[in-house]
């Protein structure tokens, strides 16, 4: 099996980036690090296998004007149909007409389907002419097309409704009560969920979440929008309380009967990672209870809904199991699937039977599988991405189900997300490292070798003066582990100089902000700090994403502790640095980040002169069950670690300048937190700063982000 690179000092000094001629001077304003499309690494629009093909198809321009091409993996792109032609087209079949190319859908070797305001068209390319498929509401949420890509199902409110050919806006269901909601995304999308309808393989039969939350106290939520303002209350399952109830309904589309699965009790139960089997006879669901201490994989009738059987069970009384990824059935072998565990201590993938055998474990290592992208060879090997190489990279293997040796695709160094193509045979690889922007290619999945080179995007900031960027690690807490860091020094940089240093930082769980892509992972805005005068650093502390288990779970019952300490670590060595001002370092962080800045500015006072922390959690009791549960183990069960981590505790501990920002209608992290934080401040007369965004949800998006980070931007000059 693959192991990692030498330890020994991996990546030291990974980037040098902006070795730039003198002459570039331009600097970074903050709608260029927001808004400026153009100094974002070039991309290919629309790129997407053809189904039933080994072509590639994609938007390019053309003497000003837009153009859907294809091109065989090895072979040279022709043109499909021009802006101009499909949107004549589509308009002769009654869409609106459109100034730009729509987007498309691939249907097959040579039908699209484009979709216009709940309006679905099927384009026929060689013979030019456009037809209207079917049509739903315009203001649907939640759409999601069958596999046939003939029907469509849908929300609107808390109901579900299914569209297809001749039975067009049909509803699944007729909930009259807004705190039931079906059709959507349930446990508040955790465990991988990132939708709530789940198609079967024919398009035959359609699985949903039925999610009754009239258990779950009203949170006020206050618009401004309105005079006067409104409340508009959601349910919000805080840690510790009552959760909702979630049941699978699965809708006949032949019959237009829905069954549910019979999911048992206790009702406070998770259902998550739903796949279909290939004949559409059976649901598999991963069932886990609300401790996530133990998790059942059942396999049930879709006719009935009765239980076949549980295929097998995972269990942890340590720490907790996370169930992300559905089963996934090898095609040509429907009694065949993938399953993903981290049951060694790293997410590796397991060869499972409908029986619920083992058949084997396909991949191991101290390194975690990233993705699973299908399977190639005749169906008898399946590829997937991985931190093999370095927790910093991504690349692209291959292993037989058969067993046998892990084989490398992409050898580059750097991170590589791809597609397979629908015979397995090709790989479309989107590349970066820390000083690459983006290389596309196909790759042939056979011989690893590059068949065509569709884009080497040039560096959209080489007529800027950017600073150094440098990767490495530093021992964490323990003194065993490697941290992975960030460090972006000013352009022109004088070692005998002392600089003002702001520490960037998330540090919770799934998120990994150090790594070798593009700026090393950096954004514009801290290119835009360097270019002010400020040193940047990141460190991804233990609690961070793709490390395995035992780095994750190192915060489990006690978050911000461990984390705090990692981040410490980082501080000693940018003190240790001769050109950093230990007198002048600032922290700001978002969300968990926003957590982790009042963390260190209260529990660590006066390691930091400044801190800027947006949308933080303050008191872990008042976040949402699923997550903080996970992590944390319920109040009730785990009353320490709540009030060590409660930051309500350690206002009064403050010292330097603090600001927080919040959103005000905030549905992720609600608005309390930093309220009750800033009552906690006044009661005890301390002073710190606050700043709210009117309307704005967890993240201040859109133009309004210009305006956060000008905020943020000038508190660090003011005070820093």
């Amino acid at each position: 099996m693959l192991h990692f690179t030498s330890r020994l000092g991996l990546l030291l000094v990974l980037a040098l980036v902006s070795q730039l001629p003198a002459r570039a001077q331009q600097r970074l304003t903050m709608e260029d690090a927001f808004l400026n499309r153009s100094l974002q690494p070039q991309n290919l629009r629309q790129l997407t296998w053809i189904p039933g093909t080994a072509e590639v198809a994609f938007v390019r321009t053309t003497s000003g004007q837009d153009e859907l091409v294809r091109a065989a993996a090895a072979g040279q792109p022709a043109t499909v149909v021009a802006a101009g032609q499909l949107t004549a087209a589509l308009k002769m079949a009654g869409a609106e007409e459109a100034k730009a190319l729509p987007a498309v859908q691939w249907l097959d070797a040579s039908n699209l389907l484009i979709t216009s305001k709940g309006q679905v068209y099927r384009y026929d390319t060689k013979a030019g002419q456009a037809s209207r498929v079917l049509g739903y509401e315009a203001t649907a949420e939640n759409v999601e097309m069958d596999p046939t890509k003939t029907r469509v199902a849908y929300t609107k409110a808390q109901n579900l409704y299914v569209s297809l050919i001749g039975r067009e806006n049909e509803a699944v269901t007729q909930e009259p009560n807004p705190a039931i909601v079906n059709g959507q995304a349930a446990h508040r999308s955790e465990f991988g969920i990132t939708k709530g309808t789940f198609w079967s393989p024919q398009g035959q039969k359609l699985a949903f979440y039925r999610m009754d939350q009239t258990m779950v106290t009203d949170y006020p939520i206050v618009t401004v929008l309105p005079v006067p303002a409104q409340a508009v209350p959601i349910k919000y399952p805080m840690a510790g309380d009552k959760s909702h109830e979630v049941t699978v309904g699965v809708y006949d589309l032949n019959t237009r009967k829905t069954v549910f699965l019979q999911t048992g009790e206790p009702r406070e139960q998770y259902l998550t990672n739903i796949s279909w089997s290939p004949d559409e006879k059976f649901i598999y669901v991963a069932v886990l209870n609300r401790a996530q201490n133990h998790m059942w994989l059942r396999q049930y009738d879709a006719t009935s809904g009765a239980l076949v059987k549980t295929l097998f069970e995972e269990q942890d009384d340590k720490t907790f199991v996370e169930p992300l990824h559905p089963a996934q059935f090898v095609p040509g072998h429907a009694d065949q699937f993938i399953w993903q565990a981290q049951r060694d201590g790293y997410n590796h993938l397991y060869l499972y039977s409908t029986s619920g055998k083992l058949l084997r474990q396909l991949t191991k290592g101290p390194w975690q599988v990233t993705d699973v992208l299908g399977f190639a060879d005749n169906n008898r090997e399946v590829v997937f991405q991985s931190t093999a190489a370095s927790p910093l990279q991504r690349r692209i293997y291959s292993v037989k189900l058969g067993g046998g040796k892990v084989r490398e695709l992409t050898p580059e160094a750097g991170t590589h997300t791809a597609t397979l193509s629908p015979d397995g045979n090709f790989l479309l690889d989107n590349f970066s490292n820390a000083t690459t922007p983006r290389i596309i290619r196909t790759v042939s999945v056979k011989t690893g070798k590059t068949a065509q080179t569709l884009l080497t995007a040039p560096n959209p900031v080489a007529g800027y003066q950017l600073g150094q960027t440098k990767l490495f690690p530093i021992k964490a807490a323990d003194g065993q582990t490697d941290l992975y860091c960030r460090l972006i020094t000013p352009p022109g940089f004088d070692p005998s100089k002392k600089y003002p240093t702001v520490v960037y930082l998330y540090g919770g769980p799934h998120v990994q902000l150090v790594t070798d892509s593009w700026l090393g992972g950096s954004n514009l805005w801290m290119q835009l700090m360097a270019q002010k005068g400020y040193v940047v650093f990141t460190l991804d502390s233990r609690g961070s994403g793709n490390r395995g288990s035992a780095f994750e779970r190192a915060t489990f019952r006690q978050l911000g502790t461990q984390e705090m300490q990692d981040q410490l670590k980082g501080v000693d060595y940018l003190k240790s640095l001769p050109y950093v001002d230990a007198a002048r370092i600032g922290i700001h962080g978002w969300s968990f980040g926003g957590f982790m800045t009042t963390t260190m500015m209260t529990r660590s006072p006066g390691t930091f002169k400044v801190g800027v922390g947006g949308g933080p959690v303050i008191d872990w009791r008042l976040y949402e069950v699923m997550y903080t549960e996970r992590y944390m183990d319920t109040p009730q069960e785990n009353p320490e670690g709540y009030a060590q981590a409660n930051l309500l505790n350690y206002v009064d501990k403050l010292q330097g300048r603090l600001l927080l920002i919040h959103g005000t209608v905030d549905d992720v992290v609600v608005w309390q937190h930093s309220l009750d934080y800033l009552k906690a401040a006044v009661d005890k007369g301390i002073q710190l700063d606050y700043f709210v965004y009117p309307g704005h949800p967890h993240n201040v998006g859109g133009k309004d982000r210009v305006h956060l980070y000008t905020k943020i931007t000038q508190y660090f000059d003011e005070h820093l």
